[in-house]
């Protein structure tokens, strides 16, 4: 069930503290150690002999990734979040036919931050076909996930358990794009709440806009904003949007059109005013377009994006502090074959590539200065990696 703009990725997660939950008031919740980090690796089942979520050690100080084996078992686990205490992971299914309807699920686990085992606590339908991206809201108490083929989105309510509710908050996209064969009806590829968590955002490929929602954090409800989208250009399949932590800027990555968008971001009304769009392809590139990830850097510095579609390679750019635009650093081989996602650890030391095709992960140590990108020679097996977030280790 999987088809070429499906969201297949490495995403890395730096756990805040929960709000009202911090560690102090949590005496169970023990310190990490000093760069240490549990990795877990959502996979497609389907595709090879994966059995579902893979975990790891990964060594900030050294970016050494190293196999603890496989956490959970799962169905086509892609996309996985962490929650923000750092207790359960979340992932989408894409499988079909859950609960007898043309639904995918999405998976409640509990994480064993010293073992790196996974309890599974509960699964429930989606109510869209093809879920293709998970994520939380900051307070924890709710689950956002985007369905792709069914081109809706549902925020689920997080039980005292960390299991998920049934019933989510659910809105169906409508409409259509010019491109006859992706954007024939609304696909939503990507939902998160705002640095302010006072909007939700939906990033549609089948619709070329960018959904600003209300979002209320204490009822989960999301509700169209004014204004309620941002257009991007026509046939650009917007796939993945990324805010600076300030949360004045945010960028937008197209997949068809294998370019980011930079906006300027108010924080007050939740719109989006474009500022610039740059291609993420080298000039003399003539080749198929298949944008897949973007990521800003932790510091704010830089931002990357990852190309498939035979080219295999990491774009970065720097980016102005007060404008807000992008400036290409370079290009660099994933040195592996679809790089569906990628990731930056925890520290912003290391970025992982994610080779989905090639079944690998490579280790590259970002320059701090620069943005640029340089292969520690760290290779891991992983067979068809998807998605990555970090929990620290006890």
């Amino acid at each position: 069930m999987k088809t070429i703009s499906r969201v297949s990725c490495l995403l890395l997660v730096l756990l805040a503290p929960l709000a009202g939950l911090s560690v102090a008031q949590n005496p169970h919740k023990k310190p990490a150690r000093q760069g240490q980090y549990l990795a877990y690796v959502g996979t497609y089942t389907t595709k090879t002999d994966s059995k579902g979520i893979y975990a790891y050690r990964f060594d900030a100080t050294s970016g050494e990734l190293s196999a603890i084996g496989l956490a959970a078992e799962s169905g086509d686990p892609s996309f996985v979040a962490v929650h923000p205490s750092g207790k359960y992971l979340y992932t989408v299914n894409e499988i079909g036919n859950v609960g007898g309807s043309n639904s995918g699920a999405v998976s409640a686990f509990a994480i064993d931050s010293k073992t790196g085992k996974l309890t599974f606590l509960n699964q429930v339908a989606t109510r869209g076909a093809g879920p293709c991206h998970v994520s939380l809201d900051k307070t924890g108490r709710f689950v956002l996930v985007a369905n792709y083929d069914g081109g809706s989105v549902a925020v689920f309510p997080v039980q005292a358990d960390g299991s998920l509710g049934k019933d989510p908050v659910f809105v169906q996209h409508t409409g259509s794009g010019p491109n006859k064969e992706r954007q024939e009806a609304p696909h939503a590829h990507w939902i998160g709440t705002s640095p302010d968590n006072r909007f939700a955002l939906a990033v549609d490929l089948g619709l070329d806009e960018i959904l600003v929602y209300r979002f209320d954090s204490t009822k989960g409800s999301i509700a169209p904003n004014n204004p309620p989208f941002a257009k991007m250009n026509p046939g650009a399949g917007p796939r993945h949007l990324a805010f600076r932590r300030d949360g004045k800027f945010a960028y937008v990555l197209t997949e068809m059109e294998n370019a980011v968008t930079a906006f300027s971001y108010s924080q007050k009304n939740g719109s989006l005013s474009a500022l610039q769009t740059v291609s993420t392809l080298p000039k003399d590139y003539s080749g198929p377009k298949e944008a897949a990830e973007l990521i800003v850097h932790p510091a704010g510095k830089f931002l990357y994006a990852s190309n498939r579609a035979g080219i295999d390679s990491l774009t970065a750019f720097a980016i102005d502090p007060a404008k807000g635009t992008l400036r290409l650093v370079g290009h660099y081989s994933t040195r592996g074959k679809t790089p569906r996602h990628f990731a930056i650890d925890p520290t912003g030391t290391f970025l992982l590539a994610a080779n989905e095709d090639s079944n690998n992960i490579v280790v590259f140590k970002i320059d701090s200065v620069t943005g640029g990108l340089t292969p520690t020679g760290q290779t891991v097996e992983v067979p068809s990696p998807v998605c990555i977030t970090f929990v620290p280790a006890e």
